[in-house]
C-alpha cells in the first residue's frame, strides 16, 4: 500500500513538472500557426536591417546609418544581439524565421512564469494567470527585440522574488541572466531598479539579526548586476544608451506604445486592476510596506505608458504569488522533493516528446506557409515610383521608415525616436498632422526635400494637394506620394495659399 501510494504522488509530481513545458509548447503552437498577428509593426524591418549590418561588418553601430536628417550622429543600438538573433533568422524575404524566435521566446516566457507561480497556486490558477497576463501583454507582443527579452526579464523578477520570499539574497547564478538581458533589450534598467526594492521587501521581512547581512549581500548582488549589465559591446555606455528613451518628454505622449492608458471604454486592463482591489478586499492580503510600494509602482508605471501594462501582468502576480497563498493557507510546494527514477525518466521521455512534435509541427508548417509583414505597413509601389523617379531626399511618414530602411532608401524619420530627438520629432508630428503650416513647409525647406511618402488620407497629405509648388503625384490605399512642381511657383518658404 505505501509503494502504491508513494508511485502515485510521484506521478502527480511528475505531471505537475510537466505543466509548465506544455504551457508553453502550446503558446509557442497558437503563435506559430497565427504568425501574422506578431508582424504588425515597420520596426521590424529596420531591425532585421540593422543586425544584418552588425552580421556583415562584425562590429555594433556607434552612429546613424540609415537617416540623411541625422547621418553620422551618434546612437548606439542597446538591444544589437536580438537584431542578430533576428537578423540570422530571416529569410529573403520569407518572415519565418523571425516568427518562429519570437513564439519560442513567448511560448518560453510563459513556462518560466508557470512554473514560478506553481509553488504557491495549482496549475489551473496558474496557467488562468498566465494566459490573463498574455491577453494583456498582447498588443505589444511583436517580432521586436523586447519579446526576446521578455522570457529573461520573468526569470530574473523570479529568481529576485524568490529570495525575498525566503528572506534571503538572490542567487549569483542570476547575474549572467542580468548580463544576457542588457545585449537583448534596454529594458534591462527596469531589472537594475528592481534589485533595490526587492532588496528592501528581503530585508524588512527578515529576523533582526538578520538584517545587517542581508543589506551587505544584497547591495554586493546589486554591484554585480551592475557591473554584469555593462558586459556588452559598448560597456558602461550601454546604461546611457538605455535611459535615452526616458528623455523624450513630451514626445511619449505621441508614440502610441508609450502614452497613458486611456479609461475612456472598458479594457481588460481595467477589469484586472478592479478585480485585484476586489480580490484583496475579499481575502484580506496583508502585505508588507515594501511589496505595496512595488505594486504601487509596477501599477504607475502601467498607468503612464501602456507599454508597461505588460510588465504589470507579468510582474505583479511574482510579487503577489506568497502573501496570497498565505492567506489562503496553502503552503509553498517544495521544488526539491525528490521523484523516483522512473517518475524521472518519464518527465524527460514526455520533455522530449513534446520538444519533438513541437519542432516537426514548425517544419511541416513553415514549409507550406509564407509569413509577410502587415501590408499597411510596405508602400512597395509607391517607394517603386520614387525610385524610378531617383527621389534623394524623401519627407516620408513615421511607419514608413522602416520599409525605406530596407530598400536602402535613406529615410527622414523612423522608429529610432531617441536619435531624432523630442524637438526633431515633435516638429516633425506638428507637420505630418497638419497642426502647424509653417513647421511643414520648414521642414520641407530646410532639409531640401524633393518628395513626399505619406500616409493616404494624412492631413499633411491633403494640404499638399493644395500647397504651391507641389503636385500629387501617385496614391494607393497605403500611400501617397508629392513631388516639387516643375512650373514657376512663390517660394517654397512662403505659408501656402489653399486652393479654392
Amino acid at each position: 500500500m505505501s509503494i502504491s501510494i508513494t508511485s502515485s504522488v510521484s506521478s502527480r509530481s511528475t505531471v505537475r513538472a510537466l505543466v509548465p513545458l506544455c504551457a508553453g509548447v502550446a503558446v509557442y503552437l497558437f503563435l506559430l500557426f497565427t504568425g501574422e498577428i506578431l508582424l504588425r509593426d515597420s520596426d521590424s524591418i529596420w531591425q532585421i536591417k540593422m543586425g544584418q549590418w552588425i552580421l556583415a561588418n562584425g562590429a555594433v553601430p556607434y552612429a546613424d546609418l540609415y537617416s540623411f536628417t541625422q547621418f553620422g550622429k551618434p546612437w548606439m543600438s542597446s538591444s544589437w544581439l536580438s537584431q542578430v538573433l533576428y537578423a540570422a533568422a530571416y529569410g529573403p524575404g520569407d518572415w519565418a524565421g523571425p516568427v518562429v524566435l519570437s513564439s519560442i521566446a513567448i511560448g518560453a516566457t510563459i513556462a518560466i512564469f508557470v512554473h514560478l507561480l506553481s509553488r504557491y497556486f495549482d496549475p489551473a490558477r496558474g496557467i488562468a494567470i498566465a494566459l490573463l497576463a498574455l491577453l494583456l501583454e498582447g498588443p505589444h507582443l511583436l517580432v521586436r527585440p523586447h519579446v526576446l527579452a521578455l522570457p529573461v526579464m520573468v526569470a530574473f523578477v523570479g529568481g529576485l522574488m524568490a529570495a525575498a520570499d525566503h528572506r534571503t539574497h538572490p542567487s549569483w547564478f542570476l547575474l549572467p541572466l542580468m548580463a544576457l538581458w542588457a545585449n537583448l533589450h534596454g529594458g534591462f534598467v527596469l531589472g537594475l531598479a528592481l534589485i533595490g526594492a526587492i532588496g528592501l521587501e528581503a530585508v524588512w521581512s527578515a529576523d533582526a539579526e538578520r538584517r545587517l547581512t542581508l543589506v551587505f549581500r544584497w547591495m554586493l548582488f546589486g554591484i554585480g548586476a551592475l557591473v554584469a549589465s555593462c558586459c556588452t559591446p559598448y560597456g558602461w555606455k550601454t546604461l546611457l544608451a538605455a535611459a535615452n528613451i526616458l528623455n523624450l518628454g513630451e514626445l511619449l505622449t505621441l508614440i502610441a506604445e508609450w502614452q497613458p492608458v486611456n479609461f475612456a471604454s472598458f479594457s481588460v486592463f481595467e477589469g484586472v486592476l478592479l478585480g485585484l482591489i476586489a480580490l484583496g478586499f475579499h481575502r484580506g492580503v496583508m502585505l508588507s510596506p515594501p511589496r505595496i510600494l512595488l505594486i504601487l509602482v509596477l501599477t504607475w508605471m502601467a498607468l503612464s505608458h501602456a507599454r508597461n501594462v505588460g510588465t504589470f501582468a507579468f510582474l505583479v502576480p511574482l510579487v503577489l504569488a506568497a502573501p496570497f497563498a498565505a492567506s489562503s493557507g496553502r503552503a509553498e510546494a517544495d521544488p526539491r522533493n525528490a521523484e523516483g527514477r522512473l517518475a524521472r525518466s518519464v518527465a524527460v521521455l514526455a520533455t522530449l516528446m513534446l520538444v519533438t512534435a513541437a519542432f516537426v509541427s514548425t517544419s511541416l508548417y513553415a514549409a507550406h506557409h509564407r509569413f509577410a509583414i502587415t501590408t499597411a505597413h510596405m508602400p512597395a509601389a509607391a517607394v517603386d515610383i520614387l525610385s524610378e523617379r531617383k527621389a534623394q531626399r524623401i519627407f516620408n511618414a513615421y511607419q514608413f521608415g522602416g520599409y525605406l530602411i530596407a530598400r536602402d532608401i535613406p529615410v527622414f524619420i523612423d522608429g529610432r525616436a531617441e536619435l531624432y530627438g523630442e524637438k526633431f520629432v515633435m516638429d516633425f508630428f506638428n507637420a505630418t498632422e497638419a497642426k502647424k503650416l509653417d513647421n511643414l513647409t520648414r521642414l520641407l525647406d530646410d532639409y531640401r526635400i524633393d518628395a513626399t511618402l505619406l500616409v493616404t488620407g494624412s492631413p499633411a497629405a491633403q494640404v499638399l494637394d493644395h500647397f504651391k509648388g507641389w503636385k500629387r503625384l501617385y496614391a494607393d490605399d497605403i500611400a501617397v506620394i508629392h513631388v516639387r512642381d516643375d512650373r514657376p511657383k512663390a517660394a517654397a518658404s512662403a505659408v501656402p495659399e489653399l486652393r479654392r
